[in-house]
């Protein structure tokens, strides 16, 4: 009889043994699960990169967010020329040094988003009001829609710094520029570039919109 009590004491000890062994297992999985839980769900949020006010600066959005940000603000445009245009801002500011951001957004600024509606059409490829002053004055016309945009940037250009040109000069209105670099950032453009005090301000709030893009 006390054998076998003996035995049977033993039995219940060593389940009793491998019972907490299996508990305390389940708890630690649970724990290490929980945990990985936990710190999925409090990565912080990507931060949204600033852009860059200054005019000679390089612009840090592709192509496509460009495109993708005029489309939220005209989706009714050619997304096809808005694409065409945003590869070309980037491409040709950044030849010349010149903030793409600021840039494409001053385009928008100044066509309504490609509705246009004042003296400048879109056929003229005038993508900043180039020499638009009165019916008589309408503005400067470019053959294509890539030296619309790259007599913008040299336009830019000649507001934002004092250095010299890497491309052929094909702004006719470079030259009345004076000082060279008397705008290096977009609120240097209100009382300038523009007569609206407001201007600087219209391109800080675009430019808010792009960055969440």
């Amino acid at each position: 009889m006390f054998n076998l009590e003996k035995k049977t004491n033993k039995k219940y000890s060593v389940f009793m043994k491998r019972c907490c062994f299996f508990i305390t297992l389940c708890i630690s999985i649970s724990l290490v699960l929980f945990s990985c839980v936990s710190s999925i769900g409090t990565i912080p949020p990507q931060e949204t990169l600033s852009i860059n006010r200054k005019i000679a600066a390089k612009g840090i959005k592709t192509p496509e967010q460009l495109a993708t940000f005029f489309i939220s603000m005209n989706p009714k445009a050619d997304y096809d020329q808005v694409n065409r245009l945003a590869n070309y801002y980037v491409q040709e500011a950044e030849y010349e040094g010149i903030n793409s951001d600021v840039a494409f957004v001053q385009m928008c600024l100044e066509t309504g988003f490609l509705r246009f509606g004042g003296l400048v059409t879109a056929d003229m490829h005038n993508y900043c009001g180039l020499g638009a002053i009165d019916e008589q004055n309408p503005g400067e016309r470019f053959a294509t829609e890539q030296l619309g945009v790259k007599a913008h940037i040299q336009h830019l250009h000649a507001y934002g710094t004092t250095t010299t040109l890497r491309g052929e000069l094909i702004d006719r209105r470079y030259k009345y520029v004076n000082p060279r670099g008397k705008a290096p950032d977009i609120q240097g453009l209100a009382g300038t570039w523009a007569a609206d005090p407001n201007y600087g301000n219209k391109l800080e709030n675009l430019l808010q919109k792009l960055e969440e893009f």
